[in-house]
This record gives structure tokens, C-alpha cells and sequence, in this order.
């Protein structure tokens, strides 16, 4: 099938659902509350302009100033996460009237005494009250999604009993980064804000497990270039993630050693000196070959890792991690899922991936940390999957 098909097959029924999403939040948050045609106007002006908007932003930022295609982007996107929620309150209050009414022609039917049924003017009322409400909760939780997602990430402290980690480097650091995607919305000061939270821990060793960037290196260079700041006792290691490879993974890559930080692409290094070290290993991303790119290969990475040794994996993906508990891996550190970054999104996210969706999990004697990762893609929210930088203290299994 020719790829223009595909893109059309997926982008028609995409577009055709969030137009009737539009369409249904104008009837029940403007016409059904309100007969005011000054005030119908503007919001259906605000509709339209959204709608449109959330299609048509990259191409317009792509004409405007830097600062303004920002503002754009961050409006736009801000209102498709608004439209989600007031779409998830909205159908929610239509289900209770919708259950409410039920209910009442079910009583009838039955014979059972009734109270006075509600007049018109009442059922209005209702709802209007129901919209209203509907319309509050949506932009109250955007509000505080929105704030999360540009709150710098706080720490989370995760004990690890990495088998065979030698006595000698117990309570070693390793900070997880990840899932930055530093682009069009996040850009140098949340960069900068981001390493100095991280150099502040002392850490050992630092990880960036992948999806660094959303853009190009001529565009977002000098925003990343603010990573060759970060310091750690062993260094900081980067592998690639899948938005790496959308926007030139080995173009970052070159520019990535050029901040100084280690690129681990299907290789091993040792961690330390003699019997006070372990190894770390790392891939290329999961999907890379999907991409036409030569990428994961297990084999390679782990072709010096010695299964009497401590080990601990990067891997973008938590994808394919029964076969790393296979091989022995004392410990994997992923990300890719962001938690689901957004509820309902967190429980698709459990759906797909289980207990590997975020946090600590074991499969056999195998260790996988999937952090929520420190960005977002998509709608600058978080909901129920606030952002992280993880802190990984490691002990003697």
C-alpha cells in the first residue's frame, strides 16, 4: 500500500472524529446553555479557530518567528488536551441525564408511583448546570495538567539490589533522564533547569535513555547544547530512542559526543576498576529497523557482558525485556511510555504494558526501571503521570 494511502486511511477517520468532537462540545457547552448570539458567535469562532488550529500549527509555525511559533504551538496543543477532557466531563454528565431518563421511563413502565415529573424550564436548568460543570472540571484539570507538564520534574529515589554489584560500590548513583524531547515548546531554560536539578544530586553516573529531541540539530542545537554541562563521577551515557531517529539519529549522535557524553549504540563499558565495577551496556532503539535503520542488537551489546559480573541495560524500550531476564541482565533502565503521561492515557498505558508502564518490576531474577520520563509529547499535560528524574541507588543483590 503506497504511504500516501496509509496516511490517509489514518488522518481521514482522525480528522472526521475530532471535528464531530468540536462539533458536539459547541452544541452542549455553548448552544444548549446560552442564547446569546454574541457569546455563540465568539465560541463558535474559538471552535473553529481550534480546530483548525490543532490541523494546521506546525505548518504555521513553520513561517513564524521562533518565539512565535512557540506561543503557537504551546496554544494549540494546550487545546487539544482541553478538548479531551471537556469531552470526557461532558459525555460523562450526558450519561447521567442519559441514565436519569432511563430510569424514569423504566419507573413509568413498571406502574410504580412516580413523582411530579420535571418541567421543562427545570430540565434545562439542569442542563445548563451539567455543561457548566463539565466545562469547569475540563479546564480545571487542563489548567493543572499544564502546570505539571512545565514544573521541572522532581526526583524520585529508587533503592536497586543489583545481583553481583560488588560491596565496594554500594549506594553508587545512577540518574535516569529520559523522554525529554526537547523541541518547539521545551527549549534551553528547561534544559538548564533540568541539569542543574541533576548535578545537584552528586550523582555517580548519569543515563539518557533515549527521546532527547523532536527536531532537527540545526534547529535544536543550541537548546541540547546545554547537556554538555552535566557531571558525574563515571560520566553521562546517552542511547537513542524512536523520536530520535524521526529527527536524524546519527546526526544527533555525532553531536551528542560532542558534548562530551558517552554513546553506547550496541556496545559494552566497564563501570569502575577491577572487582569494584559492573558493566553497563546499551541499544539502539526497539523500533529502529522499522525505520530502516540498522538498530537494536542485543547480541552486540551484550557480547562483553559476563553473566558473573553486575550488569545494568539502557534501552529506550521496555520491549523485548523477557528475552533481556534471559540473558542474565542484572538491570534495565527504559522509558518510551511516559506512564501514560496523560489519564485515560495511563490506563491504556497499563493495558499495553503491564506492570513495565512505569516504575520497578522483576522478571525472574531481571530488574526493568521504566521511568515517566522528563518531557512530554503531544499536549503539554501531565495528569496522573507526573514527570521524573529517577535516582537509582544501587545495592549488593
Amino acid at each position: 500500500m503506497p504511504r500516501w494511502v496509509s496516511l490517509l486511511l489514518f488522518f481521514i477517520p482522525v480528522l472526521l472524529l475530532l471535528l464531530g468532537g468540536h462539533v458536539y462540545l459547541y452544541r452542549r457547552l455553548v448552544r444548549d446553555v446560552t442564547e446569546h448570539r454574541g457569546l455563540r458567535r465568539a465560541a463558535g469562532a474559538l471552535f473553529t479557530v481550534g480546530f483548525a488550529g490543532a490541523f494546521g500549527a506546525r505548518a504555521l509555525g513553520a513561517v513564524l518567528p521562533s518565539a512565535a511559533s512557540r506561543v503557537v504551538g504551546i496554544v494549540f496543543l494546550a487545546w487539544m488536551g482541553l478538548v479531551l477532557y471537556l469531552l470526557m466531563f461532558t459525555l460523562a454528565a450526558d450519561g447521567v441525564r442519559a441514565v436519569a431518563r432511563w430510569r424514569a421511563r423504566r419507573q413509568a413502565a413498571s406502574g410504580a408511583p412516580q413523582s411530579e415529573p420535571a418541567s421543562p424550564e427545570r430540565r434545562a436548568l439542569l442542563g445548563r448546570g451539567l455543561a457548566i460543570g463539565a466545562g469547569v472540571a475540563g479546564a480545571s484539570v487542563t489548567g493543572f495538567g499544564t502546570w505539571r507538564a512545565f514544573h521541572p520534574p522532581d526526583v524520585r529515589d529508587i533503592p536497586v539490589r543489583l545481583p553481583g554489584l560488588p560491596k565496594a560500590l554500594e549506594g553508587f548513583t545512577l540518574v535516569q533522564l529520559t523522554d525529554i524531547h526537547i523541541g518547539g515548546v521545551l527549549q534551553r531554560r528547561f534544559v538548564d533547569e533540568l541539569v542543574s536539578r541533576t548535578n545537584a544530586l552528586k550523582p555517580d553516573l548519569i543515563a539518557i535513555t533515549g527521546d532527547l529531541v523532536d527536531g532537527s540539530v540545526d534547529t535544536l542545537g543550541p537548546f541540547v547544547a546545554g547537556f554538555g554541562a552535566l557531571r558525574a563521577r563515571h560520566g553521562a551515557f546517552f542511547v537513542t530512542g524512536n523520536h530520535d531517529y524521526y529527527s536524524d539519529a546519527d546526526a544527533w549522535v555525532a553531536f551528542v559526543k560532542g558534548l562530551g557524553i558517552q554513546v553506547l549504540r550496541n556496545r559494552s563499558v566497564t563501570i569502575g576498576d577491577g572487582a569494584a565495577s559492573f558493566q553497563l551496556a546499551g541499544v539502539d532503539d526497539w523500533s529502529a529497523d522499522r525505520m530502516g535503520e540498522p538498530g537494536y542488537d542485543l547480541d552486540a551489546a551484550l557480547r562483553d557482558v559476563r553473566a558473573d559480573r553486575a550488569s545494568v541495560l539502557l534501552a529506550h524500550q521496555p520491549s523485548n525485556f523477557d528475552e533481556v531476564a534471559r540473558r542474565g541482565v542484572g538491570l534495565q533502565l527504559s522509558g518510551h511510555t511516559h506512564g501514560g503521561q496523560m489519564f485515560p492515557g495511563t490506563i491504556v498505558g497499563d493495558l499495553i504494558w503491564g506492570d513495565r508502564n512505569a516504575g520497578l518490576s522483576r522478571t525472574a531474577q531481571s530488574l526493568l526501571y521504566v521511568s515517566r520520563g522528563c518531557g512530554f509529547v503531544g499536549p503539554p499535560m501531565r495528569v496522573g503521570a507526573p514527570s521524573e528524574i529517577a535516582r537509582l541507588v544501587l545495592l549488593p543483590g
